[in-house]
């Protein structure tokens, strides 16, 4: 009896979060506009880049994060402006073609699987969101847009840190530039390699780095050995005349 009833009350909850969830996210979905999506680039398919996860639970809009907002500074625009402008090019005919750059869009994550039931898993995978994707505040903490090269096997992040980020008083926190680092060195290996996981990492810290400033993360490819790809990054102001943090990783 008690089990029976155990039972009852579960099902019952289960209902109740499943249709308010399906009201709130019917509201989002009636105030957020759709996003235009950007041309398919003819290079390696999207879809194994680490940074573009499963689309949402039909009732979530998709956002990409990595568009220009309110928070980004001058050099954050700046930079963006940079490697953008490098992802079409004119051509002597007045026309437009792909050129050496790619920006690599950043949606929200969307779990695959998730315990709990069919109501509490869906719940679970609508608000499920990349590590450095989940403060809704723009400018609050993790700001950036990352930029491949196919040809020269090169991948940069364009990275502002906010307020939340503060590790020494006024710098920013060691973990999250490693946050960054990792991030952007997984990406790159896996749009060259396919999907993969971090097995080493290995990060030394050369100058602080100042809290609300942009800097530029620059990551290489080393080697491929078997399944294992190398890669290194080096952290560093906007024009590369210093040098903050330095990677290697596999």
């Amino acid at each position: 009896m008690i089990r029976i009833r155990a039972q009852q009350i579960a099902r019952g909850l289960s209902q109740i979060i499943g249709r308010e969830f399906l009201k709130e996210n019917i509201k989002t979905s009636i105030k957020q506009p759709t996003q235009s999506q950007s041309p398919q680039h003819p290079w390696s398919s999207v879809s194994s880049v680490r940074t573009i996860a499963m689309l949402p639970w039909p009732f979530s809009q998709s956002r990409d994060f990595s568009l220009p907002n309110s928070s980004w500074g001058s050099d954050m625009r700046r930079l963006y402006e940079h490697y953008n402008s490098q992802c079409e090019v004119e051509t002597e005919e007045g026309g437009k073609k792909w050129g050496a750059w790619r920006r690599l869009p950043s949606y929200n994550r969307s779990i695959k699987f998730a315990t709990g039931g069919v109501y509490l898993s869906k719940i679970i995978q609508s608000k499920a969101r990349l590590f450095t994707r989940s403060v809704k505040e723009p400018g609050a903490a993790f700001e950036y847009v990352m930029f491949v090269n196919k040809e020269e096997e090169k991948c940069v992040c364009v990275f502002q840190a906010g307020h939340l980020l503060e590790g020494p008083p006024g710098h920013v926190h060691g973990g999250a530039i490693a946050t960054m680092i990792d991030s952007v060195t997984g990406t790159h290996a896996t749009y060259l390699s396919g999907p993969v996981m971090t097995a080493n990492l290995n990060i030394n810290y050369r100058s602080p780095i100042p809290l609300g400033s942009t800097v530029l993360l620059t990551c290489s490819l080393d080697k491929k050995e078997g399944r294992k790809t190398f890669v290194s990054c080096q952290v560093t102001n906007t024009d590369g005349s210093k040098l903050h943090t330095e990677a290697t990783g596999g």
